[in-house]
């Protein structure tokens, strides 16, 4: 079994009443990740993602071009300690 890791990315742009915690959630759920997508106070998208590394690479490209209304400026991303989400949500 490959190692699971936990991705914690912070999205800043134009990501907020564009679409991008749906987007984020269609395409985790689609790849079998789980974690969260919620909007944070200071315009940027938080998304916590676990999963395997090549399938989490793929996950963060796929971030990284957003729906079509946003504009991603930067995407910091590090890892975190596994916290065994069982599903992918959104945040509210």
């Amino acid at each position: 079994m490959k190692k699971k890791l936990n991705y914690n990315i912070t999205v800043r742009g134009r990501v907020q009443g564009v679409g991008y915690r749906a987007f984020a959630y269609k395409i985790a759920k689609g790849m079998g990740l789980n974690g969260f997508v919620k909007n944070r106070p200071d315009g940027t998208v938080q998304i916590e993602v676990e999963g395997n590394k090549e399938v989490l690479d793929k996950f963060v490209i796929l971030c990284k071009n957003g729906p079509g209304w946003a504009f991603i400026e930067k995407i910091n991303l590090y890892e975190s300690p596994i916290q065994e989400y069982q599903d992918f949500k959104i945040k509210y």
